[in-house]
C-alpha cells in the first residue's frame, strides 16, 4: 500500500465538475483579473472567518508582509514570534526592514509560549504574530494580555488554520489583523498560489486593499510605495469550490485524528499531539514525535508512506537568520521538537485502511530503531 502525505487528487476529483464550469465562464469573457469571483470568495471567506474584511492576495508570504504593514510594522521595528515556524513568518517582517524576535515555544503544543513573548516586549516591539500551527490556534487570549496594555497589535499567522476555534472564535478573526495562505495543501488550498488578510478593521482593509495594487486607490494614482499581489481570478474559482465544502473536510480530519489517536495511544516511543483545551482543531497536519526520527521516517519512506518534517531547523538556525546571532541552545525547546517531530499523512479523503497501514508501519519502524540503537 502506498499512503501519500496528502491527497491532492482526492480533493480535485470533488470539486472538478463545478471548476470546470467556473473556468469555462472565466475564460470565456476572459475577465483574468478582478471581478465578480474574486469579489464573492473574499465576502464567503471573510463570513467563514467571521470578519468584515477579507482582501485576497497573492500568496501567504504577501499576506503576511501586508499584514503586518496594515497593522503599523515598518522599518526599525521588532516582530516577535516563535522560533518554531516557518520561515515565511520571519521573512516577511525582514520584507519590511523591521527585526524578527524570535521565542520559545510551549513543550506539549509547540505553540509560541506567552512567558517568552512576556519577556521579548520591548518599547521597539511594533506586533506580535502568534502562529496557528498544525491547524491548532495559539493562546490568543494570553497573548491579549500582554500586547493590550503595550497597545502592541497581534497580528495573526492563521496559514495553516482555516476554520480552526479557540473558545468560539475563529482562526483569523481574533488579532487586529491575519494572514492567511491557500497553497494548495492547506486545509483550504488553491490550484496555485494564493493567499488573503482577514480584518475587522474597515482602515486597515482599506490600505492593504491600496498597497497590494501598487499602492494605487485609483488607476495610475499612487499614494504610496505598494506591491503587486492580487488574488487571480483563476484561483478564486478553485477557492470558493473548496470552501463550500472545507467544514465538511475539516471534520474528516477531526475524524482521522482520533483514528490515529486510538490506533497509537499505547505504542511505546510515540508521543501523540494534543489539543489544547478551548480548541477545536482542523488537523492541517497530525504531528508526533519519535526518537531516532530520520531512521524512523527513511523506514516509513521504504514503505510507500509520505510521511514529513514540519519544520526540520527552526528559524534561528537556518543560514538565512545567522546574522541574529541566536546560536544552538537559545530555544531548547523548539530545537529538541525539530529532531523528533515527523508529520503523519493527513488529508480528508485518507481512508481507514490507509491509517491502520500507516499506524502499523510506525509502530514496526520505532520497535526497529529502539532495537538499533
Amino acid at each position: 500500500m502506498r499512503v501519500p502525505l496528502v491527497d491532492l487528487g482526492a480533493q480535485q476529483a470533488e470539486v472538478a465538475e463545478e471548476v470546470r464550469q467556473g473556468l469555462d465562464r472565466v475564460f470565456a469573457a476572459t475577465a483574468f483579473i478582478g471581478g465578480s469571483d474574486v469579489e464573492e470568495f473574499e465576502q464567503a471567506y471573510a463570513a467563514e472567518t467571521g470578519v468584515a474584511h477579507c482582501v485576497g492576495v497573492g500568496n501567504g508570504t504577501d499576506a503576511l508582509e501586508l499584514a503586518l504593514r496594515g497593522a503599523g510594522v515598518g522599518p526599525g521595528g521588532e516582530v516577535i514570534l516563535p522560533a518554531n515556524t516557518f520561515i515565511a513568518t520571519a521573512e516577511a517582517v525582514s520584507r519590511i526592514g523591521a527585526t524578527p524576535v524570535l521565542v520559545d515555544v510551549d513543550p506539549t503544543h509547540l505553540l509560541i509560549d506567552p512567558h517568552g513573548v512576556a519577556e521579548a516586549v520591548t518599547t521597539r516591539t511594533q506586533a506580535i504574530v502568534p502562529v496557528h500551527l498544525f491547524g491548532q490556534m495559539a493562546p490568543m487570549e494570553r497573548i491579549a494580555r500582554i500586547a493590550a496594555p503595550a497597545g502592541i497589535p497581534v497580528v495573526e499567522d492563521a496559514a495553516q488554520s482555516q476554520g480552526a476555534v479557540r473558545h468560539g472564535s475563529t482562526s483569523g478573526g481574533v488579532g487586529l489583523v491575519a494572514a492567511t495562505s491557500f497553497y494548495p495543501g492547506k486545509n483550504l488550498g488553491a490550484a496555485g498560489d494564493a493567499g488573503a488578510v482577514t480584518t475587522n478593521d474597515p482602515d486597515i482593509a482599506r490600505a492593504i486593499r491600496v498597497l497590494a495594487a501598487h499602492g494605487s486607490p485609483a488607476k495610475y494614482v499612487h499614494d504610496v510605495i505598494g506591491m503587486n499581489s492580487r488574488l487571480d481570478t483563476v484561483q478564486a474559482v478553485v477557492l470558493k469550490a473548496k470552501l463550500r465544502r472545507l467544514a465538511g473536510w475539516n471534520e474528516n480530519r477531526r475524524k482521522a485524528a482520533e483514528l490515529y489517536d486510538s490506533l497509537l495511544w499505547d505504542l511505546p516511543g510515540i508521543a501523540r499531539p494534543e489539543s489544547a483545551p478551548g480548541n477545536t482543531d482542523v488537523w492541517h497536519l497530525y504531528v508526533v514525535q519519535v526518537d531516532r526520527r530520520d531512521a524512523v521516517l527513511e523506514t516509513l519512506h521504504a514503505e510507500g508512506i509520505g510521511a514529513g518534517i514540519h519544520y526540520p531547523t527552526p528559524v534561528h538556525l537556518t543560514r538565512a537568520y545567522a546574522h541574529l546571532g541566536l546560536g544552538r541552545g537559545c530555544f531548547p525547546v523548539a530545537e529538541a521538537a525539530a529532531g523528533r517531530i515527523l508529520s503523519l499523512p493527513m488529508f480528508p479523503h485518507i481512508s481507514p485502511e490507509q491509517q491502520e497501514y500507516v499506524a502499523a508501519s510506525l509502530a514496526a519502524a520505532t520497535t526497529l530503531t529502539r532495537g538499533a540503537r
